[in-house]
């Protein structure tokens, strides 16, 4: 049996025991999960095994990449310049990056990036890998970029690209990295344990991931055996040429090894955060109220963060979904603590939020990736905490 380490407050502890339950029943190896409300820690909790290879155990400290989650903290750095007056997010991106405007992207303003309206999902041909982490290849091959749909007429998930597109907009703005900008302005000011662009020092704490067999995926589903009403969603994993596909081949090679230090070090802002599940909470919960000290959002600036941008069918998800500006908002299939949360999930498990409404904030990081509908274990956890509510 897993040992759960960590703390939590009276009327609390069925979090604790949906976490042990991760272990037991739903495949979790190495996790931890931190709760804050009102400004407060009420759970923080970590347990299993960092590393399989090696059998090193989760501890305190242990980083772990948490794939999209990552977009929050992206998100947030734009806000952050949005409420300092620096950055308009409803003016053009050309305003900021002339070299954007182009291709048909010239009306395109700066929150239809966060909130994936502006189409530019997909990089053709794709980039080599090598010049990606370097990031001005990356962003040249954008700038160029034709949109896959007339921008602010649809949205579809840009995966991959998010992170350089709002990210080049922080750099113009601000003269910084979106990495270093949120070392300096975020993770400084609120002592949190969570890089986009990890240092060399840090390397010896990150947890290993834990991928599925490859027949695990939607890819390895017969056409034959699925519901006509989900072939559409079924098939597109299987076509190359999808726009669910292209949208998450955008370099050269497409998979990328998220547990090489290479990758680890480079900043990916929609896609390779590193840190701890209590730094996410404490993150979250600096966006909706005071912590320890420090508040990162005024009400207006939450209030414009976080109303809705765009529902519906996502073009490349091709699921129903909900975008704030950089964040996601529940859902019917994900309703998180209630019909004001917002934040978002990770590949495979992880996730991060906060409920104004109920001085909530959450973050659940894990190393088991569990691909497909049948991973509970974040939800689960997201149960709990609205039972204690």
């Amino acid at each position: 049996m897993t040992t759960i380490h960590g703390e939590v407050a009276d009327g609390f502890e069925g979090v604790r025991e949906a976490f042990r339950a991760n272990f037991a029943e739903r495949g979790d190896v190495g996790a931890a999960v931190c709760v804050y409300r009102d400004g407060r820690p009420v759970v923080d909790l970590w347990g299993g095994v960092a590393d399989p290879d090696t059998g090193r155990e989760w501890a305190r400290d242990t980083l772990q990449l948490v794939y999209s989650a990552t977009k929050g903290a992206t998100a947030t750095v734009a806000h952050l310049l949005a409420q300092r007056g620096e950055l308009d997010l409803d003016a053009p991106v050309a305003g900021y990056w002339p070299e954007f405007g182009v291709a048909g992207k010239a009306g395109i303003p700066v929150r239809w990036l966060l909130s994936h309206r502006a189409g530019v999902v997909t990089v053709e041909p794709p980039v080599p890998l090598g010049d990606a982490l370097r990031w001005q290849p990356m962003v040249d091959a954008l700038a160029v970029q034709r949109p896959e749909w007339e921008p602010g007429t649809a949205h579809g998930y840009h995966g991959r690209t998010f992170g350089w597109l709002v990210g080049e907009v922080v750099r113009r703005v601000s003269g910084r990295t979106p990495g270093r900008f949120f070392a300096e302005e975020v993770a400084g000011p609120l002592g949190l344990d969570f890089f986009i662009g990890l240092p060399a020092a840090e390397r010896g704490r990150v947890s290993r991931m834990v991928y599925p067999t490859p027949e695990a995926g939607l890819s390895a589903v017969p056409l034959d055996h699925v519901p006509p009403e989900a072939g559409e969603f079924a098939a597109a994993p299987q076509d190359p040429e999808s726009l669910s596909n292209r949208a998450f081949t955008v370099t050269d090679p497409a998979e990328i090894d998220f547990n090489s230090a290479e990758v680890q070090a480079a900043e990916l802002p929609s896609s390779n955060g590193i840190g701890t599940a209590r730094s996410l909470a404490r993150m979250y919960a600096a966006l909706i109220g005071d912590v320890d000290g420090v508040r990162l959002f005024s009400p207006e600036t939450l209030a414009s963060a976080t109303s809705e941008q765009a529902a519906g069918v996502d073009k490349v998800i091709m699921s129903p979904i909900r975008y704030a500006s950089g964040y996601m908002l529940p859902v019917e299939t994900n309703p998180l603590t209630g019909p004001r949360a917002f934040g978002h999930p990770g590949r495979g498990g992880s996730l991060a939020f906060a409920d104004p409404e109920h001085g909530i904030a959450f973050g659940y990081v894990m190393n088991s990736i569990v691909e497909g509908g049948e991973d509970t274990r974040a939800s689960a956890l997201v149960e709990a905490v609205r039972a204690a509510l």
